[in-house]
């Protein structure tokens, strides 16, 4: 027996693998794979990309149809073509998806973010509103500009008309 075999003996907590090595697949990111997605769904849902979708159509079309013989290299019904767009529309759909997917998940991300920053807004407009009552009402309390002045104003004309009372008599004397 081996050291390998002796190792795989003493591990009998973790369970063997059901693969041989030369079975497994290759490691996959999905965050990688949904990037590109979105890459390439962006870049179906562009012109350009149309743009040049008709142009490789016109020019295969025109090829067929145009070439010599032997140059051609699909006929009229255009059976190849079908199939190179079909492939590529059975592609396109799931990475669109894929990608639509994402961009849900990050819509519901930030709708949640927006949400508990209005539940936040809203908590603090209604503590600076209680703020403002409170200040509203100390300031009742408190004398203001307007009613000094009222005031003292009164106290001037109280004064101007207690020393007119008072002129008279001074000149008596």
């Amino acid at each position: 027996m081996g050291e390998r075999e002796e190792r795989r003996r003493i591990r009998l907590d973790q369970p063997r693998s059901g693969r041989r090595a030369w079975l497994r697949l290759p490691a996959y990111d999905p965050e990688a794979f949904g990037r590109l997605s979105e890459q390439i769904a962006r870049f179906l849902g562009t012109g350009r990309f149309i743009v040049w979708m008709t142009v490789v159509v016109v020019v295969w079309i025109a090829w067929n149809i145009l070439a010599p013989g032997p140059l051609r290299f699909d006929q009229y019904p255009f059976i190849f073509l079908t199939l190179a767009l079909s492939l590529q529309a059975s592609y396109a759909a799931p990475l669109i998806l894929l990608a639509q997917n994402r961009q849900d998940d990050r819509d519901r991300v930030n709708m949640e973010q927006d949400r508990a920053r209005s539940e936040r807004n809203i908590a603090d407009t209604e503590f600076l509103t209680r703020e403002v009552a409170a200040l509203r009402q100390g300031l009742g309390e408190v004398a203001t500009r307007d009613f000094l002045r009222s005031e003292l104003q009164g106290l001037l004309k109280e004064l101007e008309e207690q020393r007119r009372e008072l002129a008279p008599r001074v000149e008596d004397v």
